[in-house]
């Protein structure tokens, strides 16, 4: 059984949701700086914007990664 697209789902997830803490940790630091400047909803937004971008360069990336490693 190919294992290879479940690796490579995986591998995107983590890797976007770790960029996704990095965005919402910044973007706690920036909203507790000016809490004027930004409301809770646009860093949520910005959330799932960041998420769904790194989905798709994570899911470019991964694949070729995951072959490299399998062939070894």
């Amino acid at each position: 059984m190919e294992r290879k697209p479940l690796y490579s789902v995986l591998a995107s997830l983590a890797t976007s949701i770790c960029i996704v803490i990095l965005f919402y940790v910044l973007a706690l630091q920036k909203l507790g700086s000016n809490p004027e400047a930004y409301i809770p909803v646009d860093m949520y937004a910005g959330m799932v914007y960041v998420f769904v971008l790194s989905m798709i360069v994570s899911a470019s990336i991964w694949p070729g990664i995951i072959e490299k490693i399998m062939k070894r």
